[in-house]
């Protein structure tokens, strides 16, 4: 969990149970689970009051970008991450999106230090930093929040299944999608809701540094499971919106 920057192709997919059964046995033959091979994952998007940035990302735009802060159940660290899109289809006519993580790793005391104004983000992301990049990343996510006015908007938690193969490849399995946007911590409450109406809908995440092997292709087709477009705050935000019955 130490990477700092890191870039991939990403393919989304939305799976019933019937099919992560049916990938699963196809991928333990070819993958092994992750180090961290199940988590309950924590993410704070930070935005707006106008939700600036999720609203231009559900555009699908050339190039968009997101802050978040995760975490993960039991780890008592956060990252703070810029993520960014490059869509592809712009360039090249090819439905991929490629995808870049720059991020920082600070206390769950120093973030709750940065969101209750007690210590200024710079100071808090580079207390113990020990290489150059962790300093310039600390001054993007410090000038994007200024720039932006960014704070804690919207929290996304779900569980995950991770495998990972050859050649930087990764697949995941993310279940359980709920949300809240109040009592925005690192933590289950009373007010998460659920996104799905059908609690055995899955996303499953391939990313890769390159192609996707032909026996996941292969696997892929047989059932007919094909990518789309899955922006979890996006999706979530955009309920979120109908059920306070604003038309955008």
């Amino acid at each position: 969990m130490d990477e700092k920057i890191f870039d991939r192709t990403e393919k989304k997919y939305v799976i019933s149970r019937a099919e992560y059964n049916y990938l699963v046995k196809i991928i333990k033959t070819h993958m092994e689970k992750d180090e961290y091979f199940k988590s309950s994952i924590y993410n704070i998007y930070f935005d707006n009051d106008d939700y600036d940035l999720i609203v231009q990302s559900i555009d699908h735009p050339l190039f968009k970008q997101k802050l978040r802060a995760r975490s993960y159940k039991g780890y008592d660290k956060v990252f703070f991450e810029i993520k960014t899109k490059l869509n592809h289809r712009y360039l090249d006519d090819s439905d991929e999106n490629k995808g870049y993580k720059r991020r920082v790793l600070v206390t769950k005391k120093d973030y709750r230090d940065y969101v209750n104004n007690k210590a200024d983000f710079i100071t808090i992301a580079t207390r113990k930093t020990e290489q150059k990049t962790d300093y310039q990343i600390a001054k993007e996510i410090d000038y994007m929040i200024k720039y932006f006015d960014l704070k804690p908007k919207i929290l996304v938690m779900y569980d995950r299944e991770s495998y990972k193969g050859e050649d930087n490849l990764r697949v995941t399995f993310d279940t359980r999608l709920k949300y809240r946007t109040t009592n925005l911590k690192f933590s289950k409450n009373p007010a998460d809701k659920p996104y799905f109406d059908d609690k055995k809908c899955i996303i499953m995440e391939i990313k890769a540094k390159g192609y996707i092997p032909l026996w996941l292709v292969h696997a892929l087709s047989e059932k007919q499971i094909y990518s789309q477009r899955f922006s979890k705050i996006g999706n979530i935000y955009k309920k979120i919106r109908k059920e306070q019955n604003v038309i955008q």
